[in-house]
C-alpha cells in the first residue's frame, strides 16, 4: 500500500496484520458449507466463494482454496479458485446494520468424480495474498464440511434396493406414478380386528431404508397438530409420523406415507431403536383391516412425495364410506350453492379475528368498538371471526375445557339481545364486512354438550369415554352420531339466520380421544360427514377447519377433491407472549405444507397481530404461504404500513391480500430447525411465464448470510432469463440466467429478519440501446405492486410486444390499485416526458403520477393516484387495464 510519511512523501507500507483481518473476514460459499447438495446426472458443480474483509484495514489481494475428497480413496486435494472478475456480481442485500466491507468473488468448476456412488466432501481455506497463514472457514464458525451426492444415471426399480429387511409379512406391489420420474409402490397387510371396545394392533417392520444419509419426517406433536423432525443417522423421530422421507447417498429421495382413515384403520410410523421403520395400525372395525402405505422414489423429493399422494388419493377415491344418497346431496349442494365469487372474497379478503385481540371475555360491546377502532383507522376488512366464548354453555367447573354447550343462542351476559342483533349491527355499521363467520367445536363446545342444555334435550347424546389430553373429564355427553346431521342442519340454518355465513370449527381432534373402538367408527366419519355437508349446504363451504390434522381427518375430509377447498389450520397456534415460539411457528408452517399443499385445503397460517416484535416476520410467513391472511390486533394497536405491504384496494373499494397461486412450501427439506440456515420458502405466482418467489427467514439466534441462485427460485425455466427483485429494499438484480456465473444475490439476514425475492422472466427484443455499450436487445418484465410483499401476484395478465415503429407496447391488467412497476432495461436513457405514454382505461395518466426509479430501470406508475386523480369508476369490470406505450 502507498501512502506518506510525515513529511508528506511517499513509501510503501507493508502490512503487518495479516491474521488479525483474516479473523475479522467472512467466507460465503455456494453450494453451502454445512450442508447437502444434490448433482443432477451429468451435470457439474460450480463453486463460488464470498470473501468479506473489513474496511478497518487496507485492502488487500486475497487467495482462496478448495479442498474436496472427490478423488480415488477419497483422498482430498486441493483446488486454487480464481477471482472473478464481472461486472455482473451478485446483487448484495443486507440488514441496516450489515457491516461495509470490501468484497471479492472467486470460482471454479468441481471436477465431476469418476465414481459416482460415493458422496464428495469439501472445504475451504483462505488468506491474504501476502500471508503466511491460512484460515479454514470450519475453525471458527459451527459449520461442517459441505456435501455433494451425485446421482445415477438410471435409479434401482425394485424396493428392496431401497429397503433392507421389509417383512414377508407385507404385500408390495408396483403402480403407476402420476409424478414424472417417480416410481411408486403400494405396500399393505393385514391388521387384526377391534373385538368388543378394544382396537385391534398390529405392528409390522418396513426394515431400514439403505444408502441414507439424513431423514425429515412429519409427526403428530401431540393429538391435534403436526410438525417436522429432522435427523442424521438411524430414523427415530420421538413422536408417531405419518410422512417421512429419506435422503441416500446417490441423491435419490425415498418418500414413505402412512395411509388413514379407509375401513376405520389408522397407521403411523414409528421406529424400534435400531433403525427400522415400524409401521403401527389401529383398527377400529371389528373386520380384519388393511394397513395401507405408499413409497416412492425420485430424483427429487418432491416428485416423490407428490406421487405418494396422488396414489393416495386414488385409495381414498376408492373407499366407499360414504353413502350414494350423501354424495348426491353434497354434489347438489356444489352445484346449487358454491358460488365462485363468494369463495374469492372468503379465500382473499382480509380478516380480522377477536380472538388474541380481545380475550375470553368476549361481549358485543368489545366486537363493536374493535370494529369502529378499524374504520378510524381506514383498515377495510372483508371478513370477520367473532372466536371462542359467543356461545351459551353451561357452568360445570371452572375452567373452558370441562363446560358444555347448552343452546344455539348466543350467551345473555355478552350478547343481552341475541346473536342476530349483534350481527345486524355489525352489517349495517360496517357494509366492507362481507362475510360473518363464528367460532364452535366440532362436538359443540371443548366439554362437549351439556346434558342439562336444551340442544341435549333436543337431540339423541350419548356419554362417551375418551383418552386423556386437553380435556381433562374421563367421559363427555356427545350428539350420537345418529343424529348429527340433523343437529348440524338446525344449527347452520340457525347460524345463517341470524346473518352469519360462515365458521370456524375448532377442537376436531377430539373425535381422535374416543377410547372405544366402536364410538371412533361410529362419530369419527359421522361428525366429518354431518359438519361437511352442512357447511356446503349453507355455507358454501366457507369453513375453517381447526385442530383437524389427524390422520382420519386428513385422507378422509381433506385429500378428497370432490367439493370446493376448505380452509384448514396448518399448524400450532400463534403464541405472542412467547418469544421462542415465532421462528418456530414460521418453521412449521412452511414444512406441513410440503403434505398439505397436497391436500384440497388451503393451509391457513393462523393469525397474528400487525404491531408486535415479529409482526413483519409473521407477515411474510402468511403472504407467501398461498393462504388466508387474520389479524387479531387490540383495538388500536395496529401497523397501517405493514397492513398495506400485505394488500391492496380494488376499484370497487375493498381490501384485498395478494395471494399467490401456488402453495408455498419449505424448499430445503433436510435442514433442521437447529442448523443456523436460512428458513427458504417458494411460492409461484401466475401461469406460463409467472414469478417465482423465495422467501428468506432467519430462525436462528444470530445473524445469517448466504449466496441465492437463480436455480433456487420456483419455476424458473432453463431457456428464460430473469430478474430478481428485494422486497424490503428495492433493489434489482442485472439479468441473470439458470447458467449464469454467479449467484444472484448476496444476502444477510439479521435475527427476526426476512426478505422476500421475486424472480420476474424477461420479454426480450432487438431494440439496441446506442448510448448503452454492448447493448444489443431491451429486456422487460413487469414486476406487479411495488411495495407489496408479494405484488407480482396482483397481476392478472400481462402482455408485451413490439409495434412497427418500433415502440414497445405493455398492457397489463391489474386486480388492484397501487403502485404498478415495469422493468425496461434501457429505461434510464429515456425521459418520462418524451419516451414514454401511460394510459387507464384508455386516457392518459397525470404525468405526475409516473417516474423511473433512481436505483434501478424500472418504471413507476401510481396506478392508485391516477385513478382517484382522474375520477375513475369501477364499471362492470373488476380489474384496472394500464397501456404503457415506451
Amino acid at each position: 500500500m502507498v501512502t506518506n510519511d510525515l513529511n508528506g512523501k511517499p513509501f510503501q507500507l507493508k502490512f503487518v496484520r495479516a491474521a488479525q483481518m483474516q479473523l475479522f473476514a467472512n467466507a460465503i460459499c455456494d453450494p453451502p458449507l454445512g450442508s447437502t447438495t444434490v448433482v443432477p446426472y451429468g451435470e457439474t458443480v460450480k463453486v463460488t466463494v464470498l470473501l468479506e474483509s473489513s474496511r478497518s484495514f487496507p485492502e488487500q489481494p486475497w487467495e482462496a482454496i478448495l479442498w474436496h475428497n472427490g478423488h480415488e480413496n477419497h483422498e482430498w486435494r486441493e483446488l486454487r479458485l480464481e477471482e472473478t472478475q464481472t461486472t455482473t456480481g451478485p446483487l448484495v442485500v443486507g440488514s441496516k446494520n450489515r457491516a461495509v466491507v470490501y468484497r471479492r468473488f472467486f470460482s471454479i468448476d468441481l471436477p465431476t468424480p469418476s465414481n459416482l456412488h460415493d458422496s464428495v466432501q469439501f472445504t475451504l481455506k483462505y488468506r491474504i495474498a501476502s500471508s503466511h497463514g491460512w484460515k479454514w472457514v470450519n475453525d471458527n464458525s459451527s459449520f461442517t464440511d459441505g456435501e455433494l451426492y451425485y446421482q445415477p444415471e438410471t435409479p434401482p426399480t425394485e424396493l428392496k434396493s431401497y429397503l433392507k429387511d421389509l417383512s414377508p409379512d407385507f404385500s408390495v406391489q408396483s403402480v403407476p406414478s402420476e409424478s414424472p420420474d417417480a416410481q411408486v409402490w403400494s405396500i399393505t397387510t393385514a391388521v387384526r380386528a377391534a373385538e368388543g371396545e378394544t382396537s385391534g394392533w398390529t405392528e409390522t417392520s418396513l426394515g431400514v431404508p439403505r444408502s441414507f444419509t439424513r431423514w425429515f419426517a412429519l409427526v403428530r406433536i401431540w393429538s391435534p397438530w403436526l410438525a417436522p423432525r429432522h435427523g442424521k443417522g438411524n430414523f427415530q423421530p420421538q413422536e408417531d409420523a405419518i410422512l417421512c422421507s429419506f435422503l441416500r447417498w446417490d441423491g435419490l429421495h425415498l418418500v414413505l406415507l402412512a395411509v388413514s382413515g379407509i375401513d376405520d384403520v389408522l397407521t403411523i410410523f414409528k421406529h424400534d431403536g435400531h433403525g427400522n421403520v415400524i409401521a403401527s395400525s389401529r383398527n377400529d372395525s371389528p373386520m380384519d383391516g388393511q394397513t395401507r402405505i405408499v413409497a416412492a422414489v425420485a430424483p427429487n423429493f418432491e416428485s416423490a412425495n407428490a406421487a405418494v399422494m396422488y396414489h393416495a388419493r386414488k385409495l381414498v377415491r376408492g373407499d366407499e364410506y360414504m353413502s350414494n344418497e350423501i354424495k348426491a346431496e353434497m354434489k347438489t349442494a356444489i352445484e346449487n350453492d358454491v358460488k365462485a365469487e363468494w369463495m374469492d372474497n372468503w379465500y382473499d379478503g382480509l380478516t380480522y379475528c377477536t380472538w388474541n385481540a380481545l380475550g375470553q371475555d368476549l361481549n358485543e360491546n368489545k366486537i363493536y368498538n374493535a370494529l369502529d377502532i378499524l374504520k378510524q383507522n381506514n383498515i377495510k376488512i372483508t371478513n370477520l371471526i367473532i372466536d371462542d366464548n359467543w356461545q351459551s354453555l353451561d357452568s360445570h367447573g371452572e375452567h373452558q375445557f370441562n363446560r358444555g354447550w347448552t343452546d344455539f343462542e348466543a350467551n345473555k351476559e355478552g350478547f343481552p339481545h341475541g346473536l342476530k342483533h349483534t350481527i345486524k349491527n355489525i352489517r349495517e355499521d360496517h357494509p366492507n364486512i362481507q362475510h360473518i363467520a363464528v367460532w364452535h367445536a366440532i362436538a359443540g363446545y371443548w366439554g362437549g354438550v351439556s346434558p342439562d342444555g336444551s340442544i341435549a334435550k333436543k337431540y339423541k347424546t350419548v356419554a362417551v369415554r375418551k383418552e386423556r389430553s386437553l380435556i381433562p373429564a374421563e367421559t363427555v355427553t356427545m350428539v350420537d352420531a345418529d343424529d348429527i346431521d340433523r343437529m348440524y342442519n338446525d344449527f347452520y340454518k340457525f347460524l345463517l339466520s341470524c346473518g352469519v355465513d360462515s365458521v370456524k370449527t375448532d377442537a376436531q381432534f377430539a373425535l381422535d380421544l374416543l377410547a372405544d373402538a366402536p364410538d371412533r367408527r361410529r362419530f369419527i366419519k359421522a361428525y366429518q360427514d354431518a359438519w361437511t355437508i352442512n357447511g356446503l349446504r349453507y355455507f358454501s363451504i366457507k369453513a375453517i377447519s381447526c385442530m383437524s390434522q389427524i390422520p382420519q381427518i386428513l385422507f378422509h375430509t381433506q385429500l378428497p377433491t370432490n367439493k370446493p377447498r376448505i380452509m384448514v389450520r396448518n399448524s400450532d397456534d400463534f403464541f405472542p407472549g412467547i418469544p421462542s415460539s415465532h421462528p418456530w411457528h414460521i418453521f412449521v408452517n412452511a414444512h406441513n405444507s410440503l403434505l398439505t399443499s397436497h391436500l384440497n385445503i388451503l393451509p391457513d397460517w393462523d393469525m397474528f397481530q400487525t404491531s408486535h416484535p415479529y409482526s413483519s416476520f409473521h407477515a411474510a410467513g402468511r403472504c407467501v404461504s398461498g393462504g388466508p391472511i387474520y389479524f387479531t390486533d387490540e383495538p388500536g394497536q395496529h401497523n397501517l404500513d405493514l397492513i398495506a405491504q400485505m394488500t391492496a384496494q380494488t376499484i370497487q373499494g375493498k381490501t384485498i391480500i395478494l395471494r399467490p397461486s401456488v402453495i408455498g412450501k419449505a424448499m430445503g427439506i433436510y435442514i433442521g430447525y437447529e442448523e443456523e440456515r436460512l428458513l427458504k420458502v417458494g411460492t409461484f405466482t401466475g401461469g406460463v411465464g409467472g414469478t417465482g418467489i423465495l422467501a428468506l427467514f432467519n430462525v436462528s439466534e444470530r445473524s445469517l448470510s448466504e449466496l441465492v441462485n437463480i436455480n433456487a427460485f420456483p419455476g424458473v425455466g432453463s431457456g428464460e432469463e430473469y430478474v430478481v427483485r428485494t422486497h424490503t429494499t428495492g433493489e434489482v438484480t442485472h439479468p441473470m440466467k439458470l447458467s449464469s456465473e454467479t449467484p444472484v444475490i448476496s444476502l444477510e439476514v439479521e435475527v427476526k429478519g426476512y426478505e422476500i425475492l421475486s424472480a420476474y422472466p424477461l420479454h426480450v427484443f432487438p431494440i439496441p440501446e446506442p448510448s448503452i455499450p454492448d447493448s444489443s436487445a431491451t429486456k422487460v418484465a413487469v414486476l406487479g405492486l411495488l411495495g407489496k410483499m408479494t405484488g407480482a401476484a396482483a397481476v392478472v395478465r400481462s402482455e408485451t410486444r413490439l409495434e412497427d415503429n418500433g415502440r414497445l407496447r405493455i398492457e397489463v391488467a391489474l386486480k388492484a390499485l397501487g403502485m404498478l412497476g415495469i422493468y425496461v432495461s434501457t429505461l434510464h436513457q429515456k425521459a418520462v416526458e418524451d419516451d414514454v405514454l401511460v394510459m387507464i382505461s384508455e386516457k392518459v395518466v397525470p404525468m405526475r403520477t409516473v417516474k423511473i426509479a433512481e436505483q434501478a430501470p424500472v418504471l413507476e406508475v401510481d396506478v392508485e393516484a391516477a385513478w382517484d386523480e382522474m375520477g375513475l369508476e369501477a364499471g362492470w369490470s373488476n380489474e384496472v387495464r394500464v397501456l404503457v406505450l415506451v
